[in-house]
């Protein structure tokens, strides 16, 4: 199997919301839209980031997603520079991204902060100065 990632699709409840904080809080512009079932953001030349409402989920699956707490996952966009994370940050709040913590240095020797998106989806906005995160900048 080839070492790679094509899509990452996260179960939401509430595909509309989704779509208002993406599109138009954070204004991503999508690859494909089916109302009411899936929503694709082309994140990389290869890489789509997919919104599955929760019902075609069970329907393909044949298990709820568990809900309650936190998500064990979280998504990282890398920027270039610190001004960048917080000007991230700052849209994430205006767009309605709950738990949108400021950004602070890390002992990892970046600058990152966190929001959630309308399902409690983790993003990190990180500056990651180091080789590998420099390397996955546009």
């Amino acid at each position: 199997m080839d070492q790679r990632v094509s899509f990452i699709t996260l179960v939401v409840t509430d595909l509309g919301a989704t779509r208002d904080f993406y599109v138009d809080g954070l204004g991503w512009e999508p690859e494909l839209h089916v109302v009411g079932e899936v929503l694709m953001f082309r994140v990389a030349e290869k890489v789509v980031l997919s919104f599955w409402a929760e019902a075609g989920f069970v329907a393909e699956v044949g298990h709820a997603p568990t809900r309650g707490g936190v998500p064990p996952i979280t998504l990282s966009h890398n920027l270039a520079t610190t001004d960048g994370v917080d000007t991230v940050l700052e849209q994430a709040r205006v767009a309605g991204a709950t738990d949108v913590g400021a950004a602070e240095q890390r002992a990892w020797g970046g600058y990152s902060g966190y929001f959630a998106d309308p399902d409690g989806f983790r993003w990190e906005v990180a500056h990651n100065p180091g080789e590998i995160g420099q390397s996955v900048l546009p």
